[in-house]
């Protein structure tokens, strides 16, 4: 066995860092002078702006993408019993807000190569699902960035009448089809985690076109206090408030909204050095046995949104494992991730529901073979240069 290669911790390549410069800093400098730091005026400009930047009708800004899910979620009516469908190959917040219903995900398998939900098992699933009267919604995950087939996922939901809750976590900026993920679905739910394709730190926000649901996540965003109690503390507020359900913490500040705004900016631009990045990886590992690049390229109205750059390993071109290739690139100073550790194979939901590895065998099948790279903004040119040269180093020290 050759031995794992050793480097000094100053060399390490983080896997994800934020870009937070000048404009973000001011937005944030100027929300603490002005006295107004939770939910206020940044927030609210935040929405709008976001609004009009998907182009939907409404944006209503929370404290994450999970809070932004179990809003969604919550508006639609899901109660205990219900079932909704998604996908294993998906972040642990995708199915938990699911439970806090006591209601059941449904998981269905992907499509190995976009790592998407399989929409012809999706159809085989829904039918079932719908005969028991139990269906309430489906929730795709646009995995890594990349759109799911929405069309034919809308198709087999208008065909059941169910609602679509878009999980678009890794989706900011995408487009499908000439659409901006956040007006295809019923409901999207976006994410601005610190890693994430534009932070505010930690914050969500749901886009819908709904006027109903969208007053009703407002409302249940902040404690389901009647609308606008921000406005309490402002001149043109009232002491007066109405509790009308019982609801949720779930409020972003405008702190984080400062940030939001200034990242907003940048949006289109960060998505096009992530881009760039995945060309330039694409590059370097198409022409290589032991690896399988995510070359899913941009079509003229369809974009992918590069939050994550996913390599797939051809183990049987290699003499070890997915394990000791992550070890070997730690131990070449490059930072890395999986994503995802399939949900059915988790002690919860294996526990729960009885799930068996083999019961989704594509999305059990690539989480034994996939690795994340970096892939970011504050990245130079030789940060990407040396995520390759360690990849194709380890590559070419283990062929098998």
């Amino acid at each position: 066995m050759k031995a794992i290669k050793t480097l000094q911790i100053d060399e390490h390549l983080p896997f994800a860092l934020p870009l937070i410069e000048e404009e973000e800093i001011k937005e944030v400098l100027d929300t603490l002078k002005s006295g107004w730091i939770t939910t206020g005026p940044k927030t609210k400009r935040f929405e709008a702006e976001f609004a009009k930047f998907v182009g939907a009708r409404h944006a209503i800004a929370v404290n994450s993408c999970t809070a932004a899910l179990h809003l969604a979620l919550e508006a639609i009516g899901v109660s205990e019993g219900d079932e909704v469908i998604t996908t294993p190959m998906t972040f642990a917040a995708t199915a938990e807000v699911i439970r806090y219903f006591k209601a059941r995900p449904v998981f269905v398998d992907i499509d190995p190569v976009t790592m998407n939900i399989d929409v012809e098992k999706l159809e085989e699933t829904v039918e079932r699902s719908a005969k028991g009267g139990r269906l309430k919604a489906i929730v795709p995950v646009h995995f890594a960035g990349y759109p799911c087939d929405m069309d034919s996922i809308i198709e087999i939901a208008r065909k059941h009448n169910v609602p679509v809750i878009e999980d678009a976590a890794h989706a900011f900026p995408a487009r499908y089809k000439g659409r901006m993920v956040g007006t295809i679905g019923d409901i999207t739910a976006f994410s601005f985690y610190a890693t994430k394709n534009i932070t505010t730190g930690e914050g969500g926000m749901i886009t819908t076109d709904n006027d109903e649901w969208a007053d009703r996540m407002r409302i249940m965003s902040l404690h389901g206090i009647s609308r606008d109690a921000w406005k309490r503390y402002t001149a043109e507020g009232n002491w007066f408030y109405e509790i009308l359900s019982p609801g949720y913490k779930y409020n972003l500040t405008d702190i984080a909204a400062a940030i939001g705004l200034a990242q907003l900016k940048k949006a289109h631009a960060f998505r096009e050095y992530r881009a760039e990045i995945a060309a330039r990886y694409n590059e370097a590992f198409e022409r290589i046995a032991q690896i399988t690049p995510p070359i899913l390229k941009d079509e003229p109205e369809t974009s992918h949104g590069w939050h994550l750059y996913v390599i797939k390993l051809n183990l049987e071109n290699l003499s070890i494992d997915r394990n000791r290739f992550i070890e070997e690139l730690r131990a070449r100073g490059i930072g890395t991730s999986v994503h995802f550790i399939p949900l059915h194979i988790h002690p919860y939901y294996r526990d729960t529901y009885g799930y068996r590895p083999e019961d989704f065998p594509a999305a059990y099948g690539v989480f034994q073979r996939i690795i994340s790279l970096p892939m970011y903004p504050k990245m130079t040119p030789g940060d990407v240069d040396r995520v390759i040269d360690a990849v194709l180093d380890v590559a070419s020290l283990f062929k098998a």
